[in-house]
C-alpha cells in the first residue's frame, strides 16, 4: 500500500509492531521498517497544510546545528561536525546533551549525523512532539536532569490535543474523509470497528498513523521538557524558563501566548526570541518628563507583561535602553550612551551574564557561575530615572532594543548573517517637552 499524499514520493507509511527505542510501533518508509520517530514532517503536509506551513518557518523547524547558525556555531565549538557520527562533547567525552532538545529524534537513536535522515534535520518536528504522552518532570529518580525527550514517556501513537475513537452521523463523514473531491482517507480515522478501511485497496492509497486524544498537549507540561531549565557542566543554570514561569505564579500556559487560536488553528510558527511580533507585545514602554530649573527629570517606565524574564531562553540574550534628548530640528543633544550602556549606563542594560572563575566573562558551557542578572522578572515594572540637561531640548526620544548574543559574541561571531547580530527595536516612545 502506497501513501495517498500527492506532493512528495510513493512511500508506504503503515505502522507495524517493533520494539526500538521503547517505542512498539514502526512505520515502513521506502520499504523498510522504522520507528515512527522517523517519519518527516513532510508525511504531515498534505493534510496539514497551513500548520506545516507555520512550522516549516519556526526556530522549532530551525533548531539543529544544521540551520540555526548561532547554535550551529556554539555546538561546533563545543562539540564538533553536525555531518559526522560518534563526535562526543569536547569537555565532558559524553553524548551531546543538546540533541535531546535540538535534534530530538536524532537523540533517541543516539546518533550525531544529524544529515543522516530527514527527521533528524527536521529538529522539533511534527513527531517528537506528538509522540509526547506524558511529562515525567524535571528530574530523574536519581536526581539527575531529564532533558528534551527523556523528561517524557512517549508513545507509539501520535498524541492530539483532541480526538474520538470512533465518530458518528456527518462528522464522520466529514472525519473519514480530508479532501472530498478526491476520496482520500483520513489517516488517523481510516479503519472501521472491525479493522477493515471505509474503502478498498483498489480505491484508495492508504495511510495509516493512528492518533488518540492527550489534553496534556494544552498544557505547559508539552513544553516544559526542554524549556524548563537547563544547566551546563558545571551545574550553572542555563536556559531557565521554567523557574521564572512558576515564580511569576502565571494562570495562563504557554500555549496561550506562543501557540494562539487563529482561524481555528493553534499557531504552529510558536513565536519567541526570533519573532519581533512576540516581542513588540512582551514589554510595555513609557517616560515622563519634567522641566526642573535648567534640567530635564525623566522617568522611563519598563514593565513585563509576560510570566516569565524578559529577556528569556538562551542565556546571551539581552535588552538594552537608547534614551534621546532632541532638537527641534530631530538633533541629539544628548543620549545615555555614546558605545554601549554595558558600561556607560548599567542601569539601561538587561542582560544574564556567565562568568569563569577568575570572573572574566565566558560563553555558557564553560561558566562556573552567573555575573550579572539584570532581566525583568515576570510582570516586573522597572523605573529609570535620569536629569538631563534642559537647554535647547524640544522632545526626549525612549527606544528598547533586543538582541540575540551577547556585545562580545556579536564581535567574535563574525559569520553569523547580519540579522541574527542587528539590535531589534521592540517598542519606543517619544514626549514633547512643553
Amino acid at each position: 500500500m502506497q501513501i495517498f499524499l500527492s506532493t512528495i514520493p510513493k512511500v508506504a507509511i503503515i505502522l507495524l509492531p517493533l520494539s526500538i527505542s521503547g517505542l512498539t510501533q514502526a512505520a515502513t518508509l521506502d520499504g523498510k521498517e522504522v520507528p515512527i520517530h522517523h517519519v518527516s514532517s513532510d508525511n504531515c503536509k498534505e493534510c496539514h497544510q497551513t500548520i506545516y506551513k507555520q512550522w516549516k518557518g519556526s526556530m522549532h523547524a530551525q533548531s539543529t546545528a544544521l540551520k540555526d547558525p548561532i547554535h550551529g556555531a556554539i555546538y561546533r565549538q563545543t562539540v564538533g561536525d553536525p555531518t559526522k557520527e560518534n563526535v562526543k562533547h569536547k569537555a565532558s567525552g559524553k553524548y551531546p546533551v543538546c540533541l535531546q532538545c535540538h535534534s530530538p529524534n536524532a537523540a533517541l537513536d543516539k546518533t550525531t549525523k544529524l544529515d543522516a535522515k530527514p527527521a533528524y534535520s527536521e529538529g522539533i518536528n511534527c513527531v517528537a512532539c506528538h509522540t509526547m504522552k506524558r511529562y515525567k518532570g524535571l528530574y530523574g529518580k536519581n536526581g539527575k536532569m531529564q532533558l528534551g525527550q527523556s523528561a517524557y514517556e512517549l508513545s507509539d501513537k501520535l498524541q492530539g490535543p483532541n480526538g474520538f475513537l470512533h465518530e458518528q452521523g456527518q462528522a464522520a463523514d466529514k472525519l473519514r474523509w480530508q479532501l472530498d473531491d478526491e476520496g482520500e482517507l483520513n489517516p488517523h480515522l481510516g479503519r472501521d470497528n472491525k479493522g477493515q478501511p471505509y474503502m478498498t485497496e483498489e480505491d484508495v492509497q492508504e495511510i495509516d498513523l493512528p492518533m488518540e486524544a492527550n489534553s496534556s498537549l494544552k498544557t505547559s507540561a508539552a513544553c516544559l521538557g526542554c524549556h524548563d531549565k537547563r544547566n551546563n557542566s558545571n551545574g550553572v543554570a542555563l536556559c531557565q524558563t521554567g523557574d521564572e514561569y512558576l515564580e511569576g505564579k502565571s494562570q495562563q500556559n504557554c500555549q496561550s501566548c506562543h501557540m494562539p487560536i487563529s482561524g481555528g488553528l493553534a499557531d504552529h510558527s510558536m513565536g519567541g526570541g526570533h519573532n519581533l511580533a512576540m516581542l513588540k507585545r512582551s514589554v510595555r514602554l513609557d517616560l515622563t518628563t519634567q522641566r526642573v530649573g535648567d534640567k530635564l527629570t525623566i522617568d522611563v517606565v519598563v514593565e513585563n507583561m509576560q510570566p516569565h524574564n524578559v529577556p528569556t531562553g538562551a542565556p546571551f540574550r539581552n535588552i538594552y535602553l537608547k534614551l534621546s534628548a532632541l532638537s527641534a530640528d530631530g538633533k541629539v543633544l544628548w543620549q545615555n550612551y555614546q558605545t554601549h550602556p554595558a558600561k556607560e549606563d548599567a542601569k539601561a542594560f538587561f542582560v544574564y551574564t556567565m562568568m569563569d572563575d577568575a570572573n572574566h566573562p565566558v560563553a555558557p558551557p564553560m561558566a562556573t557561575k552567573v555575573g550579572k542578572n539584570t532581566r525583568l522578572k515576570p510582570y516586573e515594572t522597572r523605573i529609570l530615572n535620569y536629569n538631563i540637561p534642559a537647554s535647547g531640548v524640544d522632545s526626549v526620544r525612549a527606544e528598547l532594543y533586543y538582541n540575540l548574543l551577547w556585545p562580545g559574541m556579536v564581535k567574535k561571531m563574525k559569520k553569523l548573517p547580519a540579522a541574527l547580530k542587528a539590535p531589534k527595536r521592540i517598542a519606543w516612545s517619544e514626549e514633547k517637552i512643553r
